[in-house]
Protein backbone atom coordinates (compact mmCIF):
# COMPACT_ATOMS: atom_id res chain seq x y z
CA UNK A 1 0.00 0.00 0.00
CA UNK A 2 0.99 3.51 -0.39
CA UNK A 3 0.75 6.23 1.64
CA UNK A 4 1.49 9.93 0.99
CA UNK A 5 2.70 13.40 2.18
CA UNK A 6 3.01 16.82 0.66
CA UNK A 7 3.28 20.38 1.41
CA UNK A 8 2.99 23.39 -0.94
CA UNK A 9 6.28 22.55 -2.59
CA UNK A 10 6.42 19.04 -2.51
CA UNK A 11 4.24 15.86 -2.82
CA UNK A 12 6.07 12.63 -1.44
CA UNK A 13 4.68 8.67 -2.15
CA UNK A 14 6.01 6.12 0.19
CA UNK A 15 5.40 2.26 -0.08
CA UNK A 16 4.97 0.30 3.14
CA UNK A 17 6.63 -2.13 1.43
CA UNK A 18 10.73 -1.46 2.68
CA UNK A 19 9.07 1.89 3.83
CA UNK A 20 10.78 3.15 0.29
CA UNK A 21 10.03 6.15 -1.26
CA UNK A 22 8.08 5.82 -4.67
CA UNK A 23 8.05 9.58 -5.66
CA UNK A 24 9.61 13.10 -5.02
CA UNK A 25 7.15 15.05 -7.12
CA UNK A 26 7.64 19.24 -6.96
CA UNK A 27 4.58 21.73 -7.28
CA UNK A 28 5.56 21.92 -11.04
CA UNK A 29 4.94 18.09 -11.85
CA UNK A 30 8.47 17.19 -11.99
CA UNK A 31 9.62 13.92 -10.86
CA UNK A 32 12.59 13.81 -9.19
CA UNK A 33 13.12 10.53 -8.40
CA UNK A 34 13.59 7.37 -10.45
CA UNK A 35 10.45 5.49 -11.49
CA UNK A 36 12.17 2.32 -11.73
CA UNK A 37 12.21 -0.51 -14.62
CA UNK A 38 12.44 -4.03 -14.20
CA UNK A 39 15.25 -3.68 -17.58
CA UNK A 40 17.79 -1.44 -15.87
CA UNK A 41 16.87 -1.16 -12.43
CA UNK A 42 13.71 -2.29 -10.70
CA UNK A 43 14.38 0.05 -7.17
CA UNK A 44 13.43 3.37 -6.49
CA UNK A 45 14.90 4.12 -3.33
CA UNK A 46 15.66 0.90 -0.91
CA UNK A 47 16.20 1.70 2.60
CA UNK A 48 19.23 -0.27 3.95
CA UNK A 49 19.27 -2.14 7.39
CA UNK A 50 21.16 -3.71 9.16
CA UNK A 51 23.89 -4.53 6.73
CA UNK A 52 25.40 -2.41 4.03
CA UNK A 53 26.47 -4.02 0.62
CA UNK A 54 27.11 -7.75 0.41
CA UNK A 55 29.06 -10.27 3.00
CA UNK A 56 31.40 -12.91 1.95
CA UNK A 57 29.48 -16.15 1.05
CA UNK A 58 26.23 -14.14 1.99
CA UNK A 59 27.11 -14.64 5.92
CA UNK A 60 28.72 -13.03 8.96
CA UNK A 61 29.12 -14.79 12.13
CA UNK A 62 28.43 -13.60 15.53
CA UNK A 63 28.71 -15.26 18.87
CA UNK A 64 30.50 -18.28 16.83
CA UNK A 65 27.19 -19.04 14.90
CA UNK A 66 26.64 -18.41 11.28
CA UNK A 67 24.04 -16.04 9.75
CA UNK A 68 22.84 -15.11 6.33
CA UNK A 69 21.91 -11.99 5.19
CA UNK A 70 20.45 -10.27 1.93
CA UNK A 71 22.27 -7.82 0.44
CA UNK A 72 21.53 -4.28 2.06
CA UNK A 73 20.43 -6.28 4.60
CA UNK A 74 16.33 -7.04 5.09
CA UNK A 75 14.19 -4.17 5.42
CA UNK A 76 13.71 -3.42 1.73
CA UNK A 77 12.39 -6.62 1.38
CA UNK A 78 9.61 -6.11 4.46
CA UNK A 79 6.07 -4.77 4.71
CA UNK A 80 6.00 -2.31 7.64
CA UNK A 81 3.67 -0.68 9.57
CA UNK A 82 2.87 2.37 9.32
CA UNK A 83 2.66 3.99 13.24
CA UNK A 84 1.78 7.73 12.95
CA UNK A 85 0.63 9.88 9.90
CA UNK A 86 0.55 13.51 10.41
CA UNK A 87 0.15 15.54 7.71
CA UNK A 88 3.86 16.35 6.23
CA UNK A 89 5.20 13.26 8.33
CA UNK A 90 4.99 9.75 8.34
CA UNK A 91 6.73 6.95 10.27
CA UNK A 92 6.69 2.92 9.65
CA UNK A 93 8.06 0.44 11.98
CA UNK A 94 10.00 -3.02 11.77
CA UNK A 95 9.81 -5.03 15.24
CA UNK A 96 12.08 -8.11 15.42
CA UNK A 97 10.39 -11.45 14.39
CA UNK A 98 11.19 -15.12 14.02
CA UNK A 99 11.82 -14.14 10.07
CA UNK A 100 14.37 -11.11 11.17
CA UNK A 101 15.84 -13.46 13.61
CA UNK A 102 16.94 -16.18 10.45
CA UNK A 103 19.02 -13.41 9.47
CA UNK A 104 19.64 -11.38 12.31
CA UNK A 105 19.71 -12.51 16.21
CA UNK A 106 18.74 -9.81 17.65
CA UNK A 107 15.93 -7.92 19.75
CA UNK A 108 15.01 -4.79 17.98
CA UNK A 109 12.82 -1.72 16.51
CA UNK A 110 13.43 -0.08 13.55
CA UNK A 111 11.39 3.22 12.69
CA UNK A 112 11.98 5.35 9.19
CA UNK A 113 10.47 9.04 9.36
CA UNK A 114 9.65 10.95 6.35
CA UNK A 115 9.02 14.67 6.83
CA UNK A 116 8.73 17.44 4.64
CA UNK A 117 9.91 21.17 5.06
CA UNK A 118 9.47 23.47 2.29
CA UNK A 119 11.61 21.83 -0.47
CA UNK A 120 13.19 19.24 1.59
CA UNK A 121 12.43 15.92 2.60
CA UNK A 122 13.78 14.69 5.64
CA UNK A 123 14.30 10.46 6.40
CA UNK A 124 14.97 10.12 9.80
CA UNK A 125 15.98 6.39 11.21
CA UNK A 126 15.64 5.35 14.66
CA UNK A 127 17.14 1.64 16.14
CA UNK A 128 15.97 0.96 19.30
CA UNK A 129 17.88 -2.34 21.02
CA UNK A 130 14.43 -3.46 22.89
CA UNK A 131 17.03 -6.62 24.37
CA UNK A 132 19.49 -7.07 26.69
CA UNK A 133 22.77 -7.79 24.52
CA UNK A 134 24.69 -5.31 22.51
CA UNK A 135 23.37 -5.34 18.77
CA UNK A 136 25.45 -4.36 15.86
CA UNK A 137 23.79 -3.08 12.73
CA UNK A 138 24.37 -0.41 9.42
CA UNK A 139 22.28 2.30 8.19
CA UNK A 140 22.02 3.49 4.56
CA UNK A 141 19.64 5.04 1.91
CA UNK A 142 19.93 3.79 -1.59
CA UNK A 143 17.93 6.49 -3.38
CA UNK A 144 17.89 7.08 -7.61
CA UNK A 145 17.38 10.13 -8.94
CA UNK A 146 15.84 10.86 -12.76
CA UNK A 147 18.88 12.06 -14.70
CA UNK A 148 18.34 14.45 -16.98
CA UNK A 149 15.74 16.16 -14.74
CA UNK A 150 14.66 18.28 -17.59
CA UNK A 151 13.44 17.82 -21.36
CA UNK A 152 16.37 18.47 -23.87
CA UNK A 153 19.53 17.53 -21.74
CA UNK A 154 21.54 14.44 -21.55
CA UNK A 155 23.30 12.63 -18.79
CA UNK A 156 26.52 13.79 -19.50
CA UNK A 157 25.28 17.56 -18.89
CA UNK A 158 24.87 16.98 -15.11
CA UNK A 159 27.56 16.54 -12.42
CA UNK A 160 28.00 16.06 -8.72
CA UNK A 161 29.00 19.29 -6.96
CA UNK A 162 30.48 18.85 -3.14
CA UNK A 163 29.34 22.24 -1.01
CA UNK A 164 32.87 22.50 0.32
CA UNK A 165 36.39 21.36 -0.96
CA UNK A 166 37.62 17.56 -0.65
CA UNK A 167 40.20 15.28 -1.23
CA UNK A 168 38.31 12.08 -1.44
CA UNK A 169 39.61 8.46 -1.69
CA UNK A 170 37.50 5.84 -3.70
CA UNK A 171 37.39 2.48 -1.67
CA UNK A 172 38.85 0.01 -3.21
CA UNK A 173 36.35 -2.99 -4.10
CA UNK A 174 37.20 -6.20 -6.04
CA UNK A 175 34.77 -7.14 -9.23
CA UNK A 176 32.31 -9.10 -7.04
CA UNK A 177 32.38 -6.01 -4.88
CA UNK A 178 33.80 -6.78 -1.80
CA UNK A 179 36.72 -4.51 -0.01
CA UNK A 180 40.48 -5.14 -1.07
CA UNK A 181 42.19 -2.75 0.65
CA UNK A 182 43.09 -0.54 -1.83
CA UNK A 183 42.31 2.48 -1.69
CA UNK A 184 42.78 5.66 -4.21
CA UNK A 185 43.03 8.63 -4.20
CA UNK A 186 39.65 10.12 -6.40
CA UNK A 187 40.13 13.48 -7.42
CA UNK A 188 37.49 16.00 -8.19
CA UNK A 189 37.26 18.59 -10.61
CA UNK A 190 38.49 22.13 -8.82
CA UNK A 191 38.03 19.38 -5.62
CA UNK A 192 34.46 20.07 -5.60
CA UNK A 193 32.79 18.61 -8.92
CA UNK A 194 32.40 14.65 -10.42
CA UNK A 195 30.99 15.43 -13.93
CA UNK A 196 28.94 12.12 -15.00
CA UNK A 197 28.90 10.25 -17.42
CA UNK A 198 27.95 6.20 -17.96
CA UNK A 199 31.10 4.61 -18.05
CA UNK A 200 32.01 5.79 -14.62
CA UNK A 201 29.93 3.20 -13.49
CA UNK A 202 31.45 0.45 -15.51
CA UNK A 203 33.31 -1.18 -12.68
CA UNK A 204 30.17 -0.72 -10.63
CA UNK A 205 29.55 1.90 -8.02
CA UNK A 206 31.95 4.66 -6.59
CA UNK A 207 32.14 4.42 -2.90
CA UNK A 208 34.06 7.61 -1.55
CA UNK A 209 35.09 8.34 1.88
CA UNK A 210 36.50 11.72 2.86
CA UNK A 211 34.38 13.74 1.11
CA UNK A 212 32.43 16.43 1.86
CA UNK A 213 28.91 15.72 3.77
CA UNK A 214 26.56 17.60 1.13
CA UNK A 215 26.46 16.96 -2.85
CA UNK A 216 24.17 18.34 -5.45
CA UNK A 217 23.00 17.21 -9.09
CA UNK A 218 22.99 19.81 -11.37
CA UNK A 219 23.33 20.86 -14.33
CA UNK A 220 24.77 24.46 -15.83
CA UNK A 221 22.70 24.01 -18.58
CA UNK A 222 19.61 24.11 -16.07
CA UNK A 223 17.76 24.92 -13.25
CA UNK A 224 16.53 21.97 -11.54
CA UNK A 225 18.53 20.26 -9.03
CA UNK A 226 18.39 17.37 -6.26
CA UNK A 227 21.03 18.27 -3.22
CA UNK A 228 21.17 14.89 -0.63
CA UNK A 229 22.45 16.03 3.19
CA UNK A 230 24.29 13.53 5.44
CA UNK A 231 26.15 14.68 7.90
CA UNK A 232 26.73 11.39 10.01
CA UNK A 233 27.24 9.21 7.42
CA UNK A 234 31.00 8.70 6.78
CA UNK A 235 30.73 7.20 2.98
CA UNK A 236 28.88 7.93 0.06
CA UNK A 237 27.90 5.58 -3.02
CA UNK A 238 27.14 6.99 -6.22
CA UNK A 239 25.83 4.31 -8.83
CA UNK A 240 24.42 3.30 -11.54
CA UNK A 241 23.23 0.01 -13.49
CA UNK A 242 27.14 -0.81 -15.19
CA UNK A 243 26.77 -1.49 -19.00
CA UNK A 244 24.13 0.57 -19.42
CA UNK A 245 22.89 4.47 -20.51
CA UNK A 246 20.74 4.42 -17.57
CA UNK A 247 18.80 7.78 -16.94
CA UNK A 248 19.42 7.91 -13.06
CA UNK A 249 22.28 8.25 -10.66
CA UNK A 250 22.04 6.46 -7.04
CA UNK A 251 23.04 9.01 -4.18
CA UNK A 252 23.27 6.85 -1.18
CA UNK A 253 24.60 7.74 2.22
CA UNK A 254 26.35 4.52 4.13
CA UNK A 255 27.09 4.29 7.57
CA UNK A 256 29.56 1.13 6.70
CA UNK A 257 31.19 -0.54 4.41
CA UNK A 258 30.61 -4.46 2.86
CA UNK A 259 32.47 -7.50 3.59
CA UNK A 260 36.18 -7.30 2.79
CA UNK A 261 37.15 -10.10 0.21
CA UNK A 262 36.96 -13.35 0.82
CA UNK A 263 36.57 -13.07 4.72
CA UNK A 264 33.33 -13.83 6.64
CA UNK A 265 33.17 -11.37 8.81
CA UNK A 266 32.56 -11.42 12.70
CA UNK A 267 29.91 -8.44 12.68
CA UNK A 268 31.03 -7.78 16.42
CA UNK A 269 34.30 -7.01 15.19
CA UNK A 270 33.70 -5.41 11.47
CA UNK A 271 35.64 -1.90 12.28
CA UNK A 272 32.72 0.54 10.96
CA UNK A 273 29.54 -1.03 12.23
CA UNK A 274 27.56 0.81 14.71
CA UNK A 275 26.51 -0.08 18.03
CA UNK A 276 24.39 0.01 20.23
CA UNK A 277 23.28 -1.34 24.27
CA UNK A 278 20.68 -3.01 25.72
CA UNK A 279 17.56 -0.57 25.99
CA UNK A 280 19.21 2.38 24.28
CA UNK A 281 17.98 3.94 20.67
CA UNK A 282 20.18 5.60 17.71
CA UNK A 283 18.54 8.28 15.49
CA UNK A 284 20.33 9.51 12.72
CA UNK A 285 19.13 10.99 9.62
CA UNK A 286 19.74 12.47 5.63
CA UNK A 287 17.88 14.68 3.86
CA UNK A 288 16.78 15.35 -0.25
CA UNK A 289 16.22 18.91 -1.02
CA UNK A 290 15.12 19.89 -5.05
CA UNK A 291 15.47 23.00 -6.72
CA UNK A 292 13.84 24.47 -9.58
Amino acid sequence: MEYEIKNQELTVRISDFGAELQSIRGKDGTEYLWQGDPAVWEDRAPNIFPYVARLTEGKYTWNGTEYPMQIHGFVKYRTLVPETIEGERITFKLTSDPETKEQYPFDFIYRITYELSGKELKIIVRVENTGKERIYFAIGGHPGFQVPLEEGLAFEDYHLEFDQDARPWRVGFSDTCFLTGQDASYPLKDNRILPLNHSLFDQDAIVLKHAARQVKLASDKGTKSVTVSYSDFPYLGIWHMPGMEASYVCIEPWSSLPSRDGIIEDLSLQADMLWLDGGKTYETQWSVRVEG
